[in-house]
């Protein structure tokens, strides 16, 4: 028990919730708060609907990360002295958006929501960076858990509470009181410990180059990325398609954004706090393992409503598990994939990581709606719970070690060497 408690004890650890929270808060102001105002203010639905694209940075960020391992800004250190400069120019950037007239002025409000997902987009490169920096081992899991709890919080208040708050506030007033919480994530970033300081990549070249060479140098590198690529395939095919098995059950529009977004955010935090502790008590192979079965088994909750039809007693238990599985199974994964990153590259080999984490799930669930179809909802979701087992089994027999971390990156010597390395050459 008290190494669970120890895992959420430290300064890191606690800070966390405020950067995930700076993290979390533009996410809903490009996307389904920005909706909700174009929608007020009369725009068309085509327009609405091309607006979607603007969050396309959060999808190419591993494309700049590189600029964050190589360059260091001369003030709070290489991560901190980056997330204030994005958290900055968030706080600016989400205030001069606020001002435009969404009706009068599309083109340039889309400019702005285009700005404001970059910065957030790099905010998110540079804050993963800096959890993989500063968090020893025993802390990757409940950093984990602090930031995501900040971030869903974040969640909540850019989305139904800025629609809540529009209700009583003209949106430009809506979206400066959102500009101005960020300064939470700004006052974070001040107080901070920095990481250990390590030499950056000399050239930037080298930043794009180095990290690719440096993981697949390691033993077992290929099957680590497989693993990472299969570990969360079955959830990622369920989820696409929870939300259309419930409507077509039965379930009505507001039952299913009451219980998925109610209940289902309150679980996936309880689990990913939870996670947090339990992985700093049973390492974090076996929470791979351990959580990765329960994660799949949850999808027999989902079985049993095709089976039996609309019922909210097994609806909400479906849900709570799944979500609370789900969090645990986050904690996990994100902390091994930290301990994957070298810290000279971890802007880059994380937002690397993460992004292989996601194409299985994306190309394979592509073809979900097409099983649902043919074999029907019991056939489909247990094919989803099948769909994990490749994953544990790398894990298992080809993994027993626990191979593919790197080893610990050189750091900054004092004396005149150092300060040579401390100003490397230009890019």
């Amino acid at each position: 028990m008290s190494a669970f408690v120890d895992a959420f004890r430290s300064k890191r650890v606690g800070l966390l919730v405020a950067l995930g929270f700076a993290s979390g808060l533009p996410l809903a102001l490009t996307g389904t708060t920005l909706s909700a105002w174009m929608t007020n203010e009369g725009v068309d639905l085509k327009t609405i609907g091309l607006f979607g694209l603007v969050a396309l940075p959060y999808n190419f960020k591993f494309v700049w990360a590189p600029l964050f391992d190589r360059f260091v800004v001369p003030w709070l250190g290489r991560r901190r002295g980056w997330m204030a400069c994005t958290q900055l120019g968030l706080v600016g950037a989400i205030a001069v958006m606020g001002g435009v007239n969404p009706r009068a002025a599309p083109f340039a409000l889309a400019a702005l929501a285009v700005l404001v997902a970059f910065l957030s987009a790099s905010q998110d490169i540079v804050s993963d960076a800096y959890r993989t920096d500063v968090l020893p081992e025993t802390e990757r899991a409940s950093g984990t858990a602090t930031f995501v709890l900040g971030y869903r919080a974040a969640m909540l208040v850019s989305g139904a509470f800025a629609l809540i708050l529009s209700a009583r506030l003209p949106w430009q007033l809506v979206y400066w009181v959102m500009a101005a919480l960020m300064a939470v994530g700004v006052a974070a970033s001040w107080v901070a410990p920095e990481p250990e300081t390590v030499r950056p990549p000399r050239t930037l070249g080298a930043a794009v180059v180095e990290p690719f060479v440096d993981y697949f140098a390691r033993r077992g590198a290929l099957v680590t990325l497989a693993f990472i690529a299969l570990y969360k395939l079955g959830d990622s095919l369920a989820s696409g398609m929870i939300t259309p098995f419930l409507l077509k059950t039965g379930f009505g529009n507001a039952e299913v954004g009451a219980l998925q977004k109610g209940l289902g955010l309150g679980a996936t935090i309880v689990g990913t706090l939870l996670g947090g502790g339990l992985v700093a008590k049973l390492g974090v192979r076996r929470s791979l393992l351990w959580f990765g079965v329960a994660q799949a088994a949850t999808n027999v909750t989902y079985m049993a409503l095709a089976l039996v039809g609309k019922s909210y007693w097994v609806l909400a238990g479906a849900i709570t598990v799944d979500n609370v599985c789900g969090g645990l199974g986050t904690a996990a994964f994100v902390a091994y994939l930290m301990s994957l990153c070298n810290r000279r590259f971890s802007a880059t080999q994380y937002a690397l990581l993460s992004s292989a984490s996601t194409v299985a799930g994306r190309l394979i669930g592509a073809s979900a709606g097409f099983a649902a179809e043919r074999f029907g909802w019991p056939v489909f979701f247990g094919g989803t719970i099948a769909a994990a087992a490749p994953a544990l089994l790398l894990l298992v027999l080809a993994m027993p070690d626990g191979t593919g971390a790197p080893p610990p990156p050189p750091p900054v010597d004092s004396g005149p060497a150092a300060a040579q390395e401390k100003d490397p050459a230009p890019a």
